[in-house]
């Protein structure tokens, strides 16, 4: 069904047309009747389904992976098996398609561990299972059907210990350049308890990842991924995004491999950006990164809270207006629009993660502070969001 988005609804030069993700047709034609000059796919599904393939095959220039490449994300049997060919420090894992060789497999391994869809499944589909309990829960629910196609597989996963951190990298298939470190909140309950969601909020650059840390992100992670995506001659263009645990030695391991940009991470990142961003997608669509110049950031630090409907990531309601969304935009913070949609001169929530809100700052204390100031500004019927986020950073 086609909605307004809240968000881009009130941008200027910014039309909402009511095409459907999966209309390959319809948005190739619509590109094409007003030429435009680039095309940027945000979502994973689209891109695991081919659209990058069929917009590109209509001579349009898209800033995002083929299928092939794509299935580093849609596929994470797949990623794996890439990681291990690659060298890429990663958790050992084992995948399984039946219910019964899976619980084999984690009666002998014990806990904790992880759990997973192998297909997508929209930041739901992992369990980090503390008791033999809790896995086997996620065992059964993933093959009950619950998930669809995206669960005919599990895969089982060693536990990692460390901090998690995001570092989404852009590249042309040939050159590969990573922008600044985040770290997100990706639990839903205050000191990371609960169950995980797409992401509650993040900050930039997180200093668990230091310059030497980054190093070896480019050298040991980054650049094989790329250079083993090439030697199955897969022309991999857009973004690669690299969810890692920083061990408590300092070493950077693979979680997962993501294909396209994530909230809330890209809110937190992008800001800090002074570099054009279109320059560096077309540098990566024309296959010229390396002839780029560096890279260059805003000083300072940049911190996003995700305002969610409570009941969030399970059930949740929708229709709630939005108060206060040009009250927060004036304290300076960016208001991003998740789950939003017009209904008239209204604003209302339409998604379980509704609406993520960036403060800018010198430090991360302002930073952070910036953007609880803005949220006070905000308020809708079943409203939630941590007010937590940030608190390893935190002065």
């Amino acid at each position: 069904m086609y909605r307004v988005m809240g968000g881009t609804a009130a941008l200027p030069r910014c039309r909402n047309l009511a095409l459907n993700v999966n209309d390959f047709e319809g948005i190739a034609r619509v590109a094409l009747v007003n030429n435009l000059e680039l095309v940027v796919i945000g979502p994973e599904q689209p891109l695991a389904t081919g659209i990058s393939d069929y917009l590109k095959a209509q001579g349009l220039k898209v800033f995002g992976p083929y299928q092939d490449g794509a299935q580093i994300e849609a596929s994470k049997a797949w990623s794996k098996a890439l990681m291990v060919e690659a060298g890429i420090p990663t958790a050992a894992a084992q995948v399984f398609e039946a219910e019964e060789a899976a619980l084999a497999y984690l009666q002998q391994q014990g806990v904790p561990i992880v759990v997973k869809t192998d297909g997508l499944a929209a930041g739901k589909g992992v369990m980090v299972a503390q008791t033999l309990e809790q896995a086997t829960d996620a065992i059964a629910d993933i093959f009950s059907g619950r998930f669809g196609e995206a669960g005919r597989r599990v895969v089982i996963e060693e536990f990692m210990t460390g901090q998690e951190a995001s570092v989404l990298a852009v590249t042309d298939g040939q050159t590969i350049r990573p922008l600044l470190p985040a770290q997100d909140h990706k639990a839903i309950g205050e000191g990371d308890t609960g169950p995980n969601t797409g992401g509650m909020g993040a900050y930039a650059p997180t200093p668990v990842v230091t310059p030497e840390t980054m190093a070896r992100i480019q050298t040991e992670v980054l650049e094989p991924a790329i250079a083993t995506l090439r030697r199955r001659g897969i022309d991999y263009r857009g973004v690669l995004y690299a969810g890692l645990m920083i061990t408590p030695a300092g070493d950077p391991k693979v979680v997962e491999f993501n294909c396209r940009f994530g909230d809330p991470e890209t809110q937190a990142v992008l800001p800090l950006l002074d570099t054009p961003l279109d320059e560096i997608m077309v540098a990566c669509i024309e296959g010229r990164l390396e002839s780029l110049p560096p890279l260059t950031w805003k000083s300072g630090a940049a911190a996003c809270v995700v305002i969610a409907a409570e009941g969030y990531p399970e059930s949740y309601p929708k229709g709630m207006e939005i108060f206060g969304l040009a009250d927060a935009a004036a304290t300076g913070a960016l208001v991003f629009h998740a789950g939003t949609r017009r209904q008239g001169d209204r604003t209302v929530a339409e998604g379980g993660r509704v609406l993520g809100v960036t403060g800018l700052g010198d430090t991360f204390e302002t930073a952070i502070a910036n953007a609880y100031a803005a949220i006070d500004k905000i308020c809708f019927e079943n409203m939630y969001y941590r007010r937590d986020i940030g608190y390893r950073v935190r002065d």
